[in-house]
């Protein structure tokens, strides 16, 4: 239950960051609901996954795919840069993401 939690969370993390560089670009209601909407979502069910899973595991995959999630979404919908760097630096964090899961 903890890791849907968590990676839930994730997901809403980047519809947070979404909304936010949406509402920085222009200001309406629906955008500041995507944007603290998401993040008030995220944190929430980061704090309910932490009833079932420690600190040390949550904390950094809720980071790692929020992170990745934003960096994906940024490309995809921002037209930001899509170079190797950026992919390889992507795929380091989901290795690490896998490896927390694979040490419990």
């Amino acid at each position: 239950m903890g890791w849907l939690l968590i990676l839930i969370a994730s997901v809403f993390e980047v519809i947070g960051a979404i909304g936010l560089k949406l509402y920085a670009e222009k200001k309406s209601l629906f955008r500041f609901v995507l944007y603290w909407g998401g993040f008030f979502v995220s944190f929430v069910l980061f704090y309910l996954s932490l009833h079932y899973l420690d600190l040390s595991i949550v904390y950094p995959v809720w980071v790692g795919l929020g992170t990745s999630g934003a960096v994906l979404a940024s490309m995809l919908l921002f037209n930001e840069p899509k170079n190797f760097s950026r992919l390889f630096g992507l795929t380091i964090i989901i290795i690490g993401v896998i490896g927390l899961h694979v040490t419990l």
